[in-house]
């Protein structure tokens, strides 16, 4: 029984590699996703991906892959067909027609759009639903590099950066500093800023929603509570990140001046924004840990 069990064991192979029957199936995919794709990255790397809207979209492509391989089952599911194949084969086909018109019309929304959802309809028709189950969520991830509609973006940046500069000038009066608000106008001192859709828009909120999203899947536990309370303070947590991101450049204009503002220390941030981002989250986490504490593992031969 121990040689069977060691052979089951040497021929499945190691972290779902594929074996030599669907390892030319691999790569007649890879090659397939290369004719349609490789021409869409290298014009996204050429200039989309050089502007601050789709800054993330590269970061997010490389992360998702990471997860699709670490998430991929070690032992593949066999097969399944019937329910999957009627779903898959349609869905493979919508993306193929998304991906002509987004290519033909110049439409990253749905050019780029219709590689996550073609990913998807593939793993439905080659492995079912459950090895689909098993990497939904770096395939969802993946969504994040899509460009958001000119539309949506318009009519949604204008109300958070209101917003946004509306809480600013609150704090920043409140602590003293000599600021008045125009709209989405800040002036402090003799100096105006202007709040951008860089600074406020849903580019960012977009962004920051990746970035929690990533961390709540990686610190994922058992409970519910937690894993639900955290998604649902991403929202609050974005926001307030950008409020910082603009308080600081204010702070900075106002101290250093107007050069200082829109210069380097501009650039940096941005950093400020997802750094503030990631400890809003952590520290959130943290404190849903205290309310919704995760049961330690039952000791004993079983665990």
């Amino acid at each position: 029984m121990a040689p069977s069990d060691s052979l089951g064991a040497r021929a499945t192979p190691p972290h779902g590699l594929p074996g030599p029957a669907t390892l030319m199936q691999a790569l007649a995919l890879a090659f397939a996703f290369g004719i349609l794709y490789v021409p869409t990255l290298q014009d996204l790397a050429a200039g989309g991906w050089t502007a601050e809207a789709l800054g993330h979209s590269p970061i997010v492509f490389a992360v998702s892959l990471w997860l699709l391989w670490h998430r991929w089952p070690r032992e593949l599911p066999a097969p399944t067909g019937g329910l999957s194949g009627w779903v898959g084969w349609p869905l493979v086909v919508l993306a193929l027609l998304i991906y002509a018109v987004g290519r033909s019309q110049s439409i990253l929304t749905m050019e780029i759009g219709s590689l996550v959802l073609l990913i998807a309809a593939v793993i439905l028709v080659m492995r079912g639903s459950a090895t689909l189950a098993v990497v939904a969520f770096p395939i969802l991830f993946m969504a994040f590099m899509v460009p958001l509609p000119g539309g949506v973006v318009d009519a949604v940046t204008q109300p958070m950066k209101l917003a946004v500069s509306w809480v600013a000038e609150t704090i920043l009066y409140g602590v003293g500093y000599p600021i008045a608000r125009t709209g989405v106008m800040l002036s402090i001192g003799p100096y105006q800023l202007l709040v951008a859709d860089a600074c406020a828009g849903l580019h960012t909120l977009f962004t920051l929603e990746a970035l929690g999203l990533l961390y709540l899947n990686l610190v994922t536990t058992a409970s519910w509570a937690r894993n639900i309370g955290l998604a649902l303070l991403i929202i609050p947590i974005s926001f307030t990140a950008n409020v910082v991101r603009v308080m600081a450049l204010t702070l900075v204009t106002y101290h250093f001046g107007d050069a200082a503002g829109q210069g380097f220390l501009h650039d940096f941030a941005g950093m400020v924004l997802f750094l503030s981002g990631l400890v809003l989250t952590i520290a959130c986490d943290s404190l849903l840990r205290k309310f919704f504490p995760v049961a330690a593992p039952a000791t004993g031969g079983a665990a």
